[in-house]
């Protein structure tokens, strides 16, 4: 009697439940293949990209070690380590070479294969996107992993937020504002230094680069942990005329709010745990303790401007060593935080806006602005939680 093995049924991908998998609010009739690529998440690079690439191996080359060599060079500038020693250029020579030897080095058959398709199959999810201008696809905001929704939706849902914050005013006349917000950013930088509030030095580094200069422009990330899925406001301005002095401004106040603010400060769910640890082993836990979340609504968005501002004086003035952060004068943090807040500009679908309540989302000086101005608020919570033997933290927005 002849015997059948049965064979093993092959089960579709995104059957299985993972923690990439992507949120698709949209039919697009992915093929498992395809929907196998969207799973491995934002952070999965196909292998062997540059061998698909129609550009002479000399211009790949120069390309990668262009890019890699600028950031390690940025990255050692950071820790005032040199670039440009004899161990540096030694250092540097060996990536150039190891990058023509993997350019010139065969791929083994498996390899290859496998290159050639995953290749094929990012080609295909390419074109379905681009027949598909109905779509939009985005990363979550949490979890960050690929969401697929209908555009029309992020329209939607993106005005409804400008109009239930009133944080935007649209600027009529339809100018691009991107030449006022440069003459603003460049006229106090100039002032500083004349006024020797800052070095020549400090104003080069944190003055626009005006080859490289770009109006922000905004896009939301969806957050299907919420319901309804909202949207939260980002203002992508990397190449603003104000993006440097925000960084600059940055740097200098979250390391002091960060020291001031550290024992009310989660930093992760660890830190989190071994706090509530630490809190039952000194026996204050009871069986009638209560666990309270709190999570601030649009925080950046919402903070009263003069508000914050205030607080930030406040801050500095609590803070500062003979009127100074570091060598910065207070009067000097104060206009740079002004004029970051005053050239909040974007623009968002063929239309130009200006923000006019709390700080852009995307602004490295408007989150150490936004914590600052909580902090203030927190400090009678603190103590009474501490006076009572309670614990508090917070945990970038959630308290």
């Amino acid at each position: 009697m002849k015997r059948f093995r049965r064979r093993r049924s092959k089960l579709p991908i995104y059957t299985n439940i993972t923690a990439s998998l992507p949120f698709i609010e949209v039919n697009l009739n992915l093929t498992p293949q395809q929907m196998s690529m969207f799973i491995n998440g934002l952070k999965y690079i196909i292998p062997c990209q540059s061998r698909f690439s129609r550009k002479p191996v000399e211009q790949i080359v120069t390309d990668q070690y262009r890019s890699i060599s600028a950031t390690v060079k940025n990255c050692l500038k950071d820790h005032r380590t040199s670039t440009a020693d004899q161990r540096a250029n030694e250092a540097f020579q060996a990536l150039q070479s190891i990058l023509h030897e993997l350019q010139q080095k065969k791929l083994s058959t498996k390899l290859r294969k496998r290159a050639i398709h995953e290749y094929r199959i990012v080609q295909s999810i390419r074109r379905l996107l681009h027949n598909r201008p109905d779509i939009v696809i985005r990363r979550t905001d949490k979890s960050k992993v690929f969401y697929i929704g209908r555009a029309t939706d992020f329209i939607r849902k993106a005005e409804e937020y400008m109009l239930k914050t009133n944080a935007y005013q649209e600027i009529i006349h339809g100018s691009c504002p991107l030449s006022g917000m440069l003459h603003a950013v460049q006229t106090l930088l100039s002032r500083l230094v004349t006024q020797k509030a800052i070095t020549i030095q400090q104003r080069n580094k944190i003055s626009p680069k005006l080859d490289q200069l770009e109006l922000g422009h905004y896009h939301g990330l969806p957050k299907p942990h919420k319901p309804g899925t909202p949207l939260r406001p980002i203002i992508a301005s990397i190449h603003a005329p104000s993006t440097l002095v925000s960084k600059f401004l940055n740097g200098l106040l979250a390391p002091i709010y960060l020291n001031v603010a550290r024992e009310a400060t989660f930093i992760n769910g660890i830190d989190v745990i071994r706090k509530l640890e630490k809190y039952i082993a000194t026996g204050h836990f009871q069986t009638t303790t209560k666990f309270i979340v709190i999570d601030v609504t649009d925080l950046y968005t919402m903070i009263p401007r003069e508000g914050a501002l205030h607080a930030l004086i406040r801050f500095l003035e609590k803070h500062s060593h003979h009127g100074k952060i570091g060598t910065l004068p207070i009067d000097a943090i104060m206009r740079m935080a002004r004029l970051i807040l005053d050239t909040n500009c974007f623009v968002y679908n063929n239309k130009y806006y200006r923000q006019i309540r709390g700080g852009a989302m995307g602004s490295a000086f408007t989150q150490v602005l936004a914590n600052i101005y909580m902090y203030e608020w927190e400090e009678d919570l603190i103590q009474y939680q501490a006076a009572h033997n309670g614990i508090y933290g917070r945990l970038v927005k959630q308290l």
